[in-house]
């Protein structure tokens, strides 16, 4: 099921998207977008009359973290490598603001404090409860559904910085979408399904989930060790080697396998 959240001009909702896929993560003309009465993650599905094409709504960010952005680093050992670093004995995890996020066909603000902004594609993971502690085994519990995001970094403040906060929380920073799929399992991923960026068309990242160094469930376990997941906060998975600079007017696009695209334009922060 691939839940959105919309709007039509007037106050955002929640749908639920139908349609196939093609080989391109792009949705068909005849697919549609069913109203649903308040958001689901809080009040289950209930289907109202209303329906839309796509072409009649602007897609929102899926969901609005109550409290956080969870990041992984260096989770996939090519990116690690790119960047000259160690793969980490345990994820290496940060936090982003959900300030930083922003939905599909939303700009990324380049800030003027930084001369070096990159994309990194990444699958996200949504909880879908309170929890903490959460055994490895016991994670399909509480996942929510899987969507795609783009952990845009700011890599010269965060070498100068040390720490990630500043690089990684300028608001923009955290592309969402184009909706959540909740009828997948953490195996699917285990198994490989392609994450792939593109910047102005062309091919810049080309990996696959199977690459992970810590999987789906040994992240929800390592950081609910650490801080209580709420409902709607976002775990970002991770990036394959292939990041790299984007400019004012580029425009960039995630896919991951099985999910769709997430596309974005880079304009200048006023």
């Amino acid at each position: 099921m691939r839940i959105a959240r919309f709007t039509t001009g007037e106050e955002p909702g929640f749908g639920i998207v139908t349609g196939d896929l093609d080989e391109f993560g792009q949705l068909g003309d005849d697919a549609r977008i069913v109203a649903l009465a308040g958001d689901p993650l809080y009040v289950g599905i209930k289907l109202l009359e209303q329906e839309y094409r796509l072409d009649q709504v602007r897609l929102l960010a899926p969901v609005l973290p109550r409290s956080k952005v969870v990041g992984i680093g260096r989770n996939y050992a090519a990116h690690a490598a790119e960047m000259g670093n160690e793969v980490p004995e345990e994820p290496l995890f940060f936090l982003k603001p959900n300030t930083s996020v922003v939905g599909p066909g939303d700009a990324i603000y380049y800030p003027r404090q930084s001369q070096n902004v990159h994309y990194e594609g990444e699958l996200a993971v949504v909880i879908g409860r309170i929890c903490r502690d959460v055994p490895a085994e016991n994670a399909t519990d509480v996942i929510y559904g899987y969507t795609i995001a783009n952990d845009v970094t700011a890599r010269d403040l965060q070498r100068s910085d040390v720490q990630f906060t500043r690089a990684k929380g300028f608001d923009s920073f955290c592309p969402l979408g184009p909706w959540i799929e909740t009828d997948l399992d953490p195996n699917d991923f285990s198994e490989g399904r392609k994450v792939q960026t593109y910047l102005n068309g062309d091919l810049v990242q080309d990996g696959t989930t199977a690459d992970m160094v810590h999987d789906i469930p040994s992240l929800i376990a390592h950081v609910s060790s650490v801080m209580t997941l709420l409902p709607g906060d976002v775990i970002l998975t991770g990036t394959p080697e292939g990041v790299g600079p984007m400019n004012i007017d580029d425009e960039v696009e995630v896919t991951v396998e099985g999910l769709g695209s997430l596309t974005n334009k880079v304009e200048a922060r006023a």
